[in-house]
């Protein structure tokens, strides 16, 4: 498939119901470092004519009686000084609120792609998070690792998490991030198109705060990564990634890099 210039393919991939790690995702896991870095037969990873980062499914999925293909981004086009800070929504909804409350002060938006079940357990946080000018995705309804499930489940998966997204906003979202895996297989693109997602969110920035290494390690992986179109991986569920925000922030704003949501770096 030829990836049109960025305008358009942005267009395209954002039309659809309502992001980097998948995540990288500390809770009810081990170390989310399963998936490989470089491109695995059938998962082809291309650069568009502007430089975001696109895996293309060689698969495509019918929605509606037409086919659609899904792509996964990594990071968006390096041309723009902008970056977006994506978090995996979950664990105590006090620090959530927390990390919340920080980045309003500094005036940073997220994009949070949230765990359906713990929408669940805590409604109020979907509209707390959007009504802060956040952004919210979908994160799966369980956060299962992904790359062990077959078809069925996988679509059960990403489907029960935007019927929540749903049930509390009105929409599913725009984007859709595995679970338990950095980067996506055609299997999952598959039913994430079925689910009514464009785009699977990866990220090319891990700041490993799920590892508690410390604010200053947050802050430093974060910082010392990032490029002009970064997409990083954080979690809400750390205190100390809700400590670290501010300096990581500042430290961005440093190189000249302005947070944004996944919405704004790729319009």
């Amino acid at each position: 498939m030829t990836i049109p210039r960025r305008r358009l393919l942005w267009r395209a991939v954002s039309c659809t119901a309502a992001g980097v790690l998948l995540g990288a995702c500390a809770a009810a896991r081990p170390r989310d470092r399963s998936a490989p870095a470089t491109s695995q037969p059938g998962q082809p990873r291309r650069t568009d004519d502007h430089g975001a980062s696109v895996r293309q499914s060689p698969t495509t999925a019918t929605r509606a009686g037409k086919p659609a293909r899904v792509v996964e981004i990594g990071h968006a086009p390096r041309s723009a000084p902008r970056v977006a800070l994506t978090f995996h929504g979950a664990g105590d909804p006090s620090t959530a609120e927390a990390l919340l409350r920080v980045a309003e002060h500094v005036k940073a938006p997220l994009t949070v792609l949230a765990v359906g079940t713990w929408l669940s357990q805590n409604p109020t946080m979907a509209d707390r998070i959007r009504r802060g000018g956040h952004e919210l995705g979908n994160h799966t309804l369980h956060h299962l690792p992904m790359r062990t499930l077959d078809q069925s489940q996988a679509y059960d998966e990403i489907s029960g998490c935007a019927a929540v997204l749903r049930r509390l906003t009105g929409s599913a979202g725009t984007w859709f991030r595995a679970s338990g895996t950095q980067h996506t297989t055609p299997l999952i693109r598959t039913a994430a198109a079925r689910a009514g997602y464009r785009v699977c969110l990866s990220y090319d920035v891990d700041t490993l705060d799920y590892l508690d290494p410390g604010p200053a390690a947050v802050v430093r992986n974060g910082v010392d990564s990032a490029k002009p179109g970064s997409i990083l991986s954080l979690h809400m569920g750390h205190p100390g990634t809700v400590q670290a925000l501010p300096a990581l922030v500042a430290g961005l704003r440093a190189q000249g890099l302005q947070p944004v949501t996944v919405t704004e770096l790729l319009r």
